[in-house]
């Protein structure tokens, strides 16, 4: 298992997790009756958050699917992802995706779990909190998104 933590600027509410060669239109992948909080093309998934300023990212590259821990989270979906070039990338919808960091993963198919934790804590200007995003991959099956845990 590989954990790697990073902080991301979230502009705009979102940030995405990758192949490096993704070609799923962003400004399309989001729509008016779509989870606020996660939308999924064949080579990328686009988190949501609560706050519009750098967030703490979670990043786990398993070998095998996790044990759920869905108590620990406010909420969490199943999804996929194809990582054809067996590099991931990580970055917010206005940081350059040239500039992002990249992270070595076998190529193939990726079954994926997000969660978001601390959606409650915003403080009143929105500008602070204890929001916190864990993205989970491991070899798998692309999978449809899949609600694990709603968020209340």
């Amino acid at each position: 298992m590989s954990v790697r933590r990073f902080e991301i600027f979230a502009d705009y509410f979102q940030f995405y997790v990758c192949d490096e060669t993704y070609v799923t239109d962003t400004a399309a992948l989001w729509s008016s009756d779509s989870d606020p909080m996660l939308a999924v093309g064949p080579d990328l998934i686009a988190i949501g958050t609560v706050r519009n300023m750098l967030v703490p990212v979670e990043l786990e590259i398993l070998h095998a699917e996790p044990t759920p821990d869905p108590s620990a989270w406010d909420q969490v979906r199943d999804c996929g992802l194809s990582l054809a070039s067996g590099a991931l990338i990580m970055f917010g919808c206005t940081d350059d995706p040239n500039e992002a960091l990249r992270i070595a993963v076998p190529a193939g198919d990726y079954a994926a779990r997000v969660s978001h934790g601390g959606l409650d804590t915003l403080s009143e200007d929105g500008l602070d909190g204890d929001d916190r995003y864990r993205i989970q991959l491991w070899p798998g099956a692309v999978r449809p998104v899949t609600v694990v845990k709603g968020h209340a």
